[in-house]
């Protein structure tokens, strides 16, 4: 499931709304200003960077990078979510460590917009502080983007990467398309396309439905902007079997975190009742923690679908424990879970 936040525009302006599910969103994003003057030559290895890369062909993403060590840790954002979900903090009234601040003390952790993400202020949006691209588009032209982003702004890999939703899906497709630059993955309610085959046809065939209906699939403009992201709710369910099937994933650190709260289910379900949703949720999960062997899987168990808002020092112990699995292997053994506190 993915939930479709950014669903109305009212008197010119995008206005956030809650909506009932789905495995991909909470827009979250920064001011444009700031950000627009980039340089020629983008060195992204050390250092705090925030700026507009050049990734090669007249277009440029929005990269920061925070902290120093290795390996590089690459923050992936759900569906239609700026780079912001990692830094801003949208689920607590006092200050906390948030995921992208808590990762740059022990490594370095980078983080990106995609074109059309977009983040909340107040009843508007801040649009993506990429340059935009007509939609709709694909999965393996977000993984394509990314890979000439990493390359242009000169990140050293290989890589760690932390997906969240709809991110969680494109990091795996990245990990098959690029195996040599992946050495461990952290997937935070990650949207997977093994829902599909948990489902009969018929009830998958529900389940996009629900998606579709509450705007997963809907072009819509961004004021000032261009088009807010839309990939297809399960259309690249087929790429990333073939991937999975033609490179699957090596031996590595990997860690699957799952939410323990359910979506809130709108009153035109589809059928669906809550318990029948949450318990293939967390089957899809699960399976995803047999995709290598001496996978961890942790439920948060004070979370909804944003763990990384929720329970944002989770995500930073998973990768956390991630990083030093790759640094050092023989300890990935020697803890049991993936995020005792």
């Amino acid at each position: 499931m993915r939930r479709s936040d950014f669903d109305a525009l009212v008197g010119g302006a995008a206005v956030v709304r809650p909506a009932a599910l789905a495995v991909a969103v909470l827009l979250f994003a920064v001011p444009l200003g700031v950000l627009r003057a980039a340089s020629p030559v983008a060195d992204a290895a050390q250092g705090d960077f925030a700026r507009l890369v050049d990734i090669g062909d007249g277009r440029r993403l929005y990269l920061e990078c925070r902290g120093t060590g290795s390996p590089v840790v690459v923050l992936e954002a759900g569906y239609r979510s700026s780079a912001r979900i990692w830094s801003e903090d949208y689920k607590s009234g006092a200050p906390r460590m948030m995921v992208l601040a808590g990762v740059a003390a022990f490594t370095r952790v980078c983080a990106y917009d995609r074109p059309g993400t977009v983040a909340p202020l107040n009843n508007n949006v801040r649009q993506s502080r990429s340059d935009p691209l007509p939609m709709p588009r694909t999965a393996p032209a977000v993984v394509a983007d990314l890979h000439a982003l990493l390359r242009a702004a000169g990140v050293p890999g290989p890589y760690i990467f932390a997906g969240h939703s709809l991110g969680g899906f494109i990091v795996r497709l990245y990990a098959s398309t690029y195996p040599r630059d992946v050495l461990g993955l952290v997937l935070v309610d990650a949207y997977s396309e093994m829902l599909e085959t948990l489902l009969t046809p018929q009830r998958w065939a529900a389940l996009v439905r629900l998606n579709v209906r509450s705007g997963s699939d809907t072009v819509q403009p961004i004021p000032s902007y261009g088009d807010l992201e839309t990939i297809g709710y399960g259309k690249d369910n087929a790429v990333m079997r073939q991937a999975a099937a033609a490179t699957p994933l090596g031996p590595m650190p990997l860690a699957v975190l799952a939410h323990a709260r359910p979506f809130d289910l709108p009153k035109e379900a589809e059928g669906f009742s809550s318990d029948a949703l949450e318990s293939v949720l967390r089957a899809a999960n699960e399976k995803l923690a047999t995709l290598v062997p001496n996978a961890r899987f942790f439920v948060a168990k004070d979370s909804g679908h944003d763990v990384h808002q929720d329970e944002p020092e989770l995500v930073i112990e998973a990768i956390r424990q991630v990083v030093v699995g790759v640094r050092h292997p023989a300890t990935w053994y020697d803890l049991t879970s993936c995020c005792a506190k």
